[in-house]
C-alpha cells in the first residue's frame, strides 16, 4: 500500500501499519524526508494532528523546495486551526507559481479563517484576477468584503457568485448578507426565508436565527413577542407570515 495515498477513509489498521513501518525506517534513517511525509499522512488519517504537523515540518526542513510537503503542512495546519500559518504556506507556494489559482484561493480562505479579512480580500482579489469566472474566488472575495463592511463591492462579488450557481445555498446566504449590509433588508429577508423553506436540521436553524435577527431590527412589540420563541418564529417564517420592509 502506498503511504502517500492514505486518506481518513482508509482502514485504521492499515494506517497504523504505515506508522509502524515508518517508525522503524526513521529509526535507521532519520533524514528520510519521504518517510516523514508518509508518516505525516498516516498520522493525519488517524487524527493525530500535532504529530502529523511535526513530521510534515521535518519533511519541509529536509527538502524545502518540495511542493508536496508544503501543501501537506498547510493542510495539517488548517485542520489544527492554525490558519495564519497555513495562509503563510499557501502564500509561499503562490509566490513561486503566480499562475496557480488554487493556492491563492487557499491563502484567501485561510486568511479569512484567521480573522484577517484585509489579507483575505487581497488574496481573493488576486484569485479573481487569475480566474474571473471562479465561483470560489468570487465567494471568498464577497465573504471578506462583507466582513470589512464594504457593501457595494460585496454585493457585486456575491451577485456574481450567485449568478454562477443560482441554487447554491452558500452563495444565496452570502448574497443575503451583502444585501443586508447594503440596507436592502427586505430583499435579504426574502432570500433567508426561502432558504429556511429549503434546508433542514442545523442549517435551517442557523438561517432561521439570521432571519430572526434581521426581523428584530424593525419588529414592533407583537413581532418581538412572536420572535421570542424560535420554534414559533421559524414556523411563521416558513409560512410567509412574517416580512421585513
Amino acid at each position: 500500500m502506498q503511504a502517500d495515498r492514505l486518506s481518513p477513509e482508509d482502514a485504521p489498521g492499515d494506517v497504523e501499519e504505515v506508522v509502524r513501518r515508518t517508525d522503524a525506517l526513521l529509526a535507521e534513517r532519520p533524514g528520510d524526508d519521504a518517510a516523514h511525509e508518509a508518516r505525516a499522512r498516516a498520522r493525519l488519517a488517524l487524527g493525530r494532528l500535532e504529530e502529523a504537523e511535526a513530521d510534515a515540518m521535518d519533511a519541509v526542513r529536509l527538502d524545502p523546495d518540495e511542493i508536496r510537503y508544503r501543501e501537506l503542512l498547510a493542510e495539517i495546519q488548517s485542520r489544527r486551526g492554525e490558519h495564519a500559518d497555513a495562509a503563510a504556506e499557501y502564500a509561499r507556494l503562490a509566490r513561486n507559481d503566480p499562475g496557480q489559482v488554487a493556492w491563492t484561493l487557499a491563502e484567501a480562505t485561510e486568511r479569512l479563517e484567521s480573522a484577517d479579512p484585509e489579507g483575505g480580500v487581497e488574496a481573493a482579489r488576486r484569485a479573481v484576477r487569475l480566474d474571473p469566472r471562479s465561483y470560489d474566488a468570487q465567494l471568498a472575495l464577497a465573504r471578506g468584503l462583507v466582513r470589512l463592511g464594504e457593501a457595494r463591492d460585496a454585493l457585486t462579488a456575491a451577485a456574481r457568485a450567485a449568478e454562477q450557481r443560482p441554487g447554491d445555498p452558500a452563495a444565496r446566504e452570502l448574497l443575503a448578507d451583502a444585501l443586508w449590509l447594503a440596507d436592502r433588508r427586505s430583499e435579504a429577508f426574502r432570500i433567508l426565508r426561502a432558504l429556511v423553506g429549503e434546508l433542514d436540521g442545523a442549517q435551517r436553524a442557523r438561517i432561521a436565527a439570521r432571519a430572526r435577527a434581521l426581523y428584530l431590527e424593525q419588529a414592533g412589540w407583537p413581532g418581538r413577542w412572536l420572535a421570542a420563541i424560535p420554534r414559533i418564529f421559524t414556523a411563521a417564517l416558513r409560512r410567509g407570515w412574517v416580512t421585513v420592509r
